[in-house]
């Protein structure tokens, strides 16, 4: 069997606009936004991602412990892998959408089932993603229970002034974060780029097991027409540069996006 090659910031890590660091993970991203006041995470990968999050910010010159907060976009575990140890190791405040809440606590559960990954376990793709998923510690993160919801003036007294837009269906409280002076936008899993499970690259929805409301999911991006970006970086896959719109027109013109 042919060995992995070690994730390495120096070749995984890349700027995308100024002071927008985007990291592609073994199988899910985070975000860094730095400026002059200090910095911020946008969600965290699974939970044995947590030494490629610190090397991350090590590598930047970063002490993890002087992260002003750690933004989810949604609380699936794949996202919220290393926002509790932020949260007891260093008090990292974790904030996200108030409808997010009881999920990233822990309280609600809104993730894909393991009944639902078995069903589809014979195709080779899903195999593969489901072995690392627990390999990643899918299985065994924690929540994160001193979570609180993010208001506008708090996002935007962070680096990058944030802006969230809310887009349920994948979640009921998920939200993509707008950083509007750098003309990015973070989606986690609104929309992808690539999945382990796919067969295709380019803007896409990811499998519809992955969403709480697969209609409700693409009908929500919707309320990204109009929005001002031109770098893409999702949860899934890489990042992306070219305008929003040319992106949800090559995710709707594949819905429902996967095989």
């Amino acid at each position: 069997m042919q060995q992995q090659t070690p994730w390495n910031p120096a070749t995984s890590l890349s700027v995308q606009a100024p002071g927008v660091y985007f990291a592609e993970g073994p199988a899910a991203n985070w975000i860094v936004v730095r400026d002059g006041t200090g910095f911020i995470l946008i969600d965290s990968g699974y939970p044995a991602d947590r030494h490629h999050v610190l090397a991350s910010l090590r590598y930047l010159g970063l002490d993890p412990a002087d992260a002003l907060a750690l933004l989810v976009t949604h609380g699936h575990v794949d996202h919220t892998g290393s926002a509790a140890y932020f949260a007891e190791e260093f008090g990292t405040p974790v904030l996200c959408a108030p409808e997010e809440l009881a999920h990233v606590r822990g309280t609600e559960k809104h993730q894909v089932s393991l009944a639902q990954v078995l069903r589809r376990a014979w195709r080779p793709r899903v195999l593969r993603w489901m072995l690392h998923a627990i390999k990643a510690g899918a299985l065994a993160a924690k929540p994160v229970s001193c979570a609180k919801a993010w208001d506008d003036a708090a996002l935007r007294a962070l680096p990058g002034r944030p802006e969230a837009v809310s887009l349920p269906g994948h979640t009921s409280g998920n939200a993509a974060l707008l950083l509007p002076a750098a003309g990015v936008i973070a989606v986690g899993d609104s929309f992808a780029t690539g999945h382990p499970i796919s067969r295709t690259s380019g803007p896409q929805m990811l499998h519809r097991m992955y969403h709480s409301d697969p209609a409700e999911a693409l009908a929500a991006l919707r309320k990204l027409e109009g929005v001002d970006a031109s770098v893409i970086l999702p949860g899934h896959g890489p990042a992306v540069h070219l305008p929003l719109g040319a992106a949800l027109a090559a995710v709707r013109g594949r819905a429902p996006g996967t095989p």
